[in-house]
């Protein structure tokens, strides 16, 4: 088959066809019978995609899927993997940070004492949340509950 028919065929049926373009298509198609059919066929076939939608799960099939213990096993597995890379990342460059920060002589003395305090709070902030989060997710008589 010529390999610029099936160039322009694929633009013709994306619509991405210039005026050149489609001319000289339909040059190629009524020229050759072979390229003729396959043209029909591939319309037939893009009419055909274009009306097909997928069908999607039903809610009972996700209640099911959720439910299975492998899935939560593997989600919970990746999200551990996810967070411990992540922590190693946040702690390696952190640590890089602060010995960059303390290195520098110019910055003021208070600056620096500031800037322990600021991020000594939001570490205790985030650890108080994270605990709360916890604690009340291991008591919470309506988590089974679908909202």
């Amino acid at each position: 088959m010529n390999e610029r028919f099936v160039i322009l065929l694929q633009k013709y049926l994306d619509n991405q066809l210039n005026s050149d373009e489609e001319k000289e298509l339909f040059a190629l198609i009524n020229n050759n019978e072979k390229l003729k059919e396959e043209f029909e066929e591939q319309k037939k076939v893009q009419e055909v995609l274009t009306k097909m939608k997928l069908k999607n799960p039903s809610h009972e099939f996700w209640d099911a899927y959720w439910t299975g213990l492998y899935n939560k096993i593997e989600r919970g597995i990746a999200w551990i993997a996810i967070s411990i890379g992540a922590l190693i990342l946040i702690a390696y460059g952190s640590i890089q940070a602060v010995e960059q920060f303390f290195r520098d002589t110019q910055t003021p003395q208070i600056v620096k004492i500031g800037t322990v305090a600021l991020i000594f709070g939001l570490l205790l902030l985030l650890f108080s949340i994270i605990r709360e989060k916890i604690t009340t997710s291991k008591r919470d008589k309506y988590k089974e509950i679908q909202r």
